[in-house]
């Protein structure tokens, strides 16, 4: 089907997600953003196995929405962030409260990046281009983003528009999914990348990666269309005040909605507890997110939160997903 434009831009299925200078204005003038801790100590340690049985995937949060995810043969990276700041330059804008849970120097090799869209949270070029220099991995992201990433150097890029596949050598087929929200890097470039999710299906296996997104009928499509995922990585942070971020961020309540309408056998919450974007208080995502599954009656199993850092191995039995005890 593919992503739908007007007047040379990309935009939603459902409804517009970028916000004009009024209701940014608006914010700002009347936000009461809750204060985080300057910084917060990581209390797990990766454990990074040497190889994956097929079926089986071990996924390492790394960091915001930075997963190191091990399947058998392949080893992918989603939306690697490392820097100090979120942020175009590195003398403002929002900076990390707790290091990455896996130091860029502890990475195993990578074979493929996920690349979701680009603002500055989810697309740290600095990191991109020394994992081209380390790895030469292949780069997957949306429209339009090609040519800015080969401007950086990397070698092996491709876009990919939503709906669209790409077959990875003998094992993997990655899909490039609709999301509903928004790209800019300046002030000029707005919408003129594509933003996305990734659906991977590598062997018997099904990842899905939501990327950044707010609630819309993109899930049960993708289910319809792909199937129900094994393992689903979900947004829950960055999401207050709710009339500003409703339109392009989920919060825990909606990223359960999304759970279910997925039929995902399990799934993990990311893009929390690394970056103050919005105004919700530093815990706020997680006790939300315990609340939001005890009113839809998901098990807590069912949709988990790692620690920054936590390494956990799962593998797929039919439909569900079991998790792997630790060796």
């Amino acid at each position: 089907m593919g992503a739908p434009r007007a007047g040379g831009r990309f935009v939603n299925q459902v409804a517009k997600a970028d916000r004009g200078l009024a209701h940014v204005a608006r914010w700002f003038l009347t936000r009461k953003a809750a204060r985080w801790p300057a910084s917060v100590a990581n209390t797990a340690r990766p454990d990074l196995p040497e190889a994956v049985e097929p079926g089986q995937v071990a996924v390492t949060f790394v960091n915001h929405a930075s997963f190191l995810l091990q399947t058998a043969g392949l080893t992918w990276l989603t939306d690697p962030v490392f820097a100090e700041r979120a942020s175009p330059v590195t003398w403002a804008g929002p900076r990390r409260v707790r290091p990455p849970g896996l130091a860029f120097e502890d990475l195993p090799e990578v074979h493929v990046v996920l690349l979701s869209h680009n603002h500055y949270d989810h697309m740290d070029v600095a990191a991109l281009a020394r994992l081209d220099a380390r790895f030469q991995p292949l780069f997957l992201t949306g429209l339009g983003n090609k040519a800015v990433l080969a401007r950086l150097g990397l070698r092996r890029v491709a876009e990919l528009d939503w709906d669209e596949s790409l077959r990875i050598g003998d094992q993997a087929v990655a899909t490039f999914t609709p999301a509903q929200h928004f790209s800019a890097r300046t002030p000029f470039d707005r919408n003129r990348t594509l933003w996305g999710g990734f659906y991977l299906e590598v062997e018997r296996l099904r990842l899905y990666f939501a990327g950044d997104t707010g609630y819309a009928g993109h899930f049960r499509d993708i289910r319809a269309r792909l199937g129900a995922p094994h393992l689903a990585l979900l947004p829950i942070g960055a999401y207050e005040p709710r009339w500003f971020m409703e339109v392009a961020h989920l919060n825990p309540e909606d990223a359960v909605r999304a759970h279910l309408d997925l039929a995902a056998s399990h799934s993990l919450g990311m893009h929390f507890g690394t970056f103050q974007l919005t105004d919700e208080p530093f815990d706020a995502p997680v006790e939300a997110l315990h609340e939001a599954r005890g009113a839809a009656g998901v098990e807590a199993d069912r949709f988990a939160v790692l620690e920054v850092g936590e390494t956990r191995r799962y593998a797929a039995d039919g439909d569900l997903l079991t998790v792997v005890p630790p060796v």
